[in-house]
């Protein structure tokens, strides 16, 4: 009855080994699709910021223009008409808001290059690792 017993508990030995590689890899895989959701969330939220901030240098461009050409008129103006110098002001305020553009697309851009392309690299490094270790012919030593 002892040989008999044997194969069953191989049998059984095999299917609890089964099991449990299947229960580790279903692990394996949420942690790697949370890991990947976080790492692309993290992303998304870079290139956002980067949009916000490329905006307000938009924003910082079209008064800059606005103001430049505000200031063009008061020079023909005073070109035409010399009693006082009050296009000065104008191309003083349209400078800073050039500089103040200039900064915030500086910002953007390196925003928009540490969240672009949006692929979870951390993720795909971890599953390449993983499937390493899979095709390996060695098994890792197990610690419980």
């Amino acid at each position: 009855m002892t040989d008999q017993q044997t194969p069953r508990n191989n049998t059984q030995n095999i299917a609890d080994a089964i099991q449990d590689i299947q229960d580790r890899a279903q692990v394996l895989v949420r942690e790697e699709i949370e890991l990947a959701k976080a790492e692309v969330t993290a992303k998304v939220n870079k290139i956002a910021k980067g949009s916000a901030v490329g905006a307000a240098a938009g924003i910082f461009v079209i008064a800059g223009v606005g103001l430049a050409l505000e200031g063009f008129a008061w020079l023909a103006w005073y070109e035409l008409f010399p009693d006082n110098q009050f296009f000065w002001g104008f191309f003083v305020v349209a400078a800073v808001l050039f500089l103040l553009a200039a900064l915030a697309a500086f910002i953007a851009s390196r925003a928009f290059k540490a969240g672009a392309p949006p692929t979870p690299q951390l993720a795909i490094d971890e599953a390449k690792r993983i499937r390493e270790t899979v095709q390996s012919p060695e098994l890792p030593e197990r610690t419980a």
